[in-house]
């Protein structure tokens, strides 16, 4: 095998030899169209890109996806990537998680303040732009200040010429800048969603069972009080997909890290996976002895034990990744060949070598920064209450400066996420914020030292427990209207408020912002670093050259397979009938309970038809509720989950352990019209027309 592609094989199948060509996470604008010609015969053609890239949606600021398909704008996801947006319209006499909910007409949908639905409409390379803006700056601080006053200055223009959401989006670790533009729904109403234990069946311990879920849910997307018109809608399949089909994902997978070098992979096995899980036990154990105080606790702070859990569980995987002497090696074995494929170019290799050089550093400097960048900038552990009156300090005083001077997340153009932070309904419980401030004014202690002047004026001569007693008996902050209140009147009424939370965090603040700085400094010199390394290893991989995800949207290529294709001992059809075979096995007793509604319509369904297939694509967190298109573009079904879920395809991809999961179309259309008696809804989804 030639040393390039070689490299390119060592970096697709890590630890795993022998992985299939279905990886990518590929831009719209760089697709492989050289691995689908050679392998299907198959050449999507601009006009085919396009279609796709306006029909997909990046679904509010949830982790996922979704898609138009109808005319008048109806858009299709999973449940469970709308379940937030769905519980927060839970009133006394709706509660749509247990009973569902269909629109028969359009006077019924029912509005979504906050959600925002986002299309791709453009995008344009501005990396020698970005890049221009930077030249010159010695120092790493001013660089980084220059680099983030020519993004605000793109976007600005961009915005300004277009009236469209502009976001610049880092590439390759940030050797490359794409300009995205967007064109952002924001009156969403919901149309269709089934009950909630729809997406729970299925006990997962048992592997060898096929997956029976409908994770679906209907939106649309209004303009001007009508539902928007489009041309660009996914049209339903009229065929099934078949075993050995070629499809496409389209979609919004949230962050891998394939690419990172070895020394940014060293430092998230050795430092910051193992602080993340000392934190993250911290965060469970505190809650645990607060939810033990009582039922009412116990019930209150059920949701972030569970948070913390998943997070502590989510980095011991990682890390266990990482640690895994083959993944490890064939990680170092790429970057290696690399530098010595470029040493044949004496022009190339020293400044790749400069590069890598620049990257250790900052790399370097970031290890030692990121215990106080964690705890000061990022407020581990401070809780909600601490992280809004934060916010509603630095909004008074970001505002006060021009638009460009502003830290990012305070500039105009995201201000609407920004007030969904501050002013979207959430429990927020005295005692319990009261805890979590003194677990992490302790953890202050710890890290700083107890006589260290921050510290020593932050407990104004009090323990933890006690300066967090005294600090949330007098805070405003909880409330809704005084959030409001405050935000609203700026840095005079703020100041003149002197709310105890809000003046903790005016403390923390001036050192906060100046570890902020270091580390974006840090960051600075792997970005530069990536400037050299990037063309240099587009140069070497060629075709097979793909970013890491960045929550933008990408295209993925597989074909439709067998369940047992997984390395797993899966057995029989996800159809209807398996689906009410292994309820009635159970006794229709969790976690195979089915809702009433759906053993009424039981004799009307057709119990063969198809409910899951799966396919082997590429994919990640946030690619739920991407649509699975044939090679018509067509609508054939829509991804929930995988035969294995876990965390390895951050780093590697290896379909062989691991396949995605889709809701049948065509069991949409069954479920809408026999169990839901909504065939308009159906006909909708048939045809893309009311």
């Amino acid at each position: 095998m030639c040393l390039r592609l070689r490299f390119f094989a060592l970096l697709a199948c890590a630890a795993v030899p022998g992985s299939r060509a279905e990886e990518g996470l590929w831009t719209f604008e760089a697709p492989p169209r050289e691995q689908l010609k050679e392998r299907f015969q198959f050449e999507p053609d601009d006009a085919w890109l396009e279609h796709l890239r306006l029909s997909t949606i990046r679904f509010g600021g949830a982790w996922g996806s979704a898609a138009f398909v109808s005319t008048d704008g109806l858009v299709i996801t999973d449940h469970h990537v709308g379940w937030e947006t769905i519980e927060r319209l839970i009133t006394s006499e709706r509660n749509l998680l247990v009973r569902g909910f269909v629109a028969r007409n359009r006077t019924d949908e029912i509005p979504c303040p906050g959600l925002e639905l986002s299309v791709l409409q453009s995008s344009e390379d501005v990396t020698a732009r970005v890049q221009t803006a930077v030249a010159g700056e010695k120092e790493a601080v001013t660089a980084a200040e220059a680099r983030q006053r020519a993004i605000f200055k793109l976007e600005q223009q961009s915005r300004e010429a277009t009236g469209l959401r502009s976001e610049i989006v880092r590439l390759h670790q940030g050797g490359q800048f794409q300009l995205q533009r967007y064109r952002v729904c924001t009156d969403i109403r919901l149309v269709f969603a089934p009950e909630a234990i729809l997406q729970e069946i299925g006990d997962p311990r048992r592997t060898e069972d096929p997956r029976l879920k409908f994770d679906v849910a209907l939106f649309r997307a209004y303009e001007n009080g009508r539902p928007v018109q489009l041309r660009h809608y996914l049209h339903w399949a009229k065929s099934d997909a078949a075993v050995g089909d070629l499809t496409f994902l389209a979609g919004y997978p949230t962050r891998s890290q394939r690419f990172l070098a070895v020394a940014e992979l060293a430092y998230l096995r050795d430092s910051l996976y193992p602080h993340q899980i000392r934190q993250f036990q911290r965060d469970e154990t505190m809650l645990r002895r607060w939810a033990a105080l009582s039922a009412e606790n116990a019930k209150r702070a059920e949701d972030l034990i569970a948070r913390a859990q998943g997070l502590k569980q989510n980095r011991e995987r990682r890390r266990a990744i990482l640690a895994d002497p083959a993944v490890w090696a064939v990680k170092r074995r790429a970057e290696e060949e690399l530098r010595q494929g470029l040493a044949a170019v004496p022009e190339k290799n020293a400044a790749v070598r400069r590069a890598f050089e620049r990257l250790e550093e900052g790399q370097k400097a970031i290890a030692a920064l990121a215990p106080r960048y964690g705890l000061l900038e990022e407020a581990e552990g401070f809780g909600a209450a601490f992280t809004l009156a934060r916010l509603l300090l630095r909004a008074s005083v970001e505002t006060t400066n021009p638009d460009g001077a502003r830290l990012p997340e305070f500039t105009e153009a995201v201000r609407p996420a920004l007030e969904r932070q501050l002013f979207t309904a959430q429990p927020l419980y005295a005692e319990l914020e009261c805890a979590r401030l003194a677990d992490a004014l302790q953890s202050l202690g710890d890290l700083l030292g107890a006589e260290d002047p921050l510290v020593v004026k932050v407990l104004a001569g009090k323990s933890p427990a006690a300066r967090a007693a005294e600090v949330m008996a007098g805070t405003k902050v909880l409330d809704w209207a005084a959030r409001r209140s405050l935000f609203a009147g700026g840095a005079a009424v703020i100041e003149k408020a002197q709310d105890p939370l809000i003046e903790v965090a005016r403390l923390i603040d001036p050192a906060a912002r100046a570890v902020r700085r270091e580390f974006e400094a840090a960051e600075e010199l792997k970005t530069q670093a990536y400037a050299g390394i990037t063309p240099a290893r587009r140069a070497f991989v060629g075709s097979a050259f793909y970013p890491d995800a960045t929550h933008s949207l990408r295209l993925s290529f597989g074909v439709v397979k067998h369940f047992g294709d997984f390395g797993q001992k899966i057995t029989g059809r996800s159809d209807f009938a398996n689906l009410f075979a292994h309820s009635e096995a159970e006794q229709n007793r969790p976690p195979f309970e089915l809702p009433e509604s759906w053993r009424r319509a039981r004799s009307r369904l057709n119990l063969d038809a198809p409910l899951n297939f799966v396919t082997g694509h590429d994919t990640l967190a946030g690619s739920s509720g991407s649509p699975l298109v044939n090679r018509a573009g067509e609508f054939v079904g829509l991804l929930f989950g995988a035969v294995r879920w876990g965390v390895v395809g951050d780093f590697v991809h290896d379909e062989r352990v691991r396949g995605d999961i889709h809701v049948h179309g065509s069991a949409i259309l069954e479920v809408l019209e026999k169990v839901y008696e909504a065939p308009a809804l159906a006909g909708e989804l048939r045809t893309g027309k009311r």
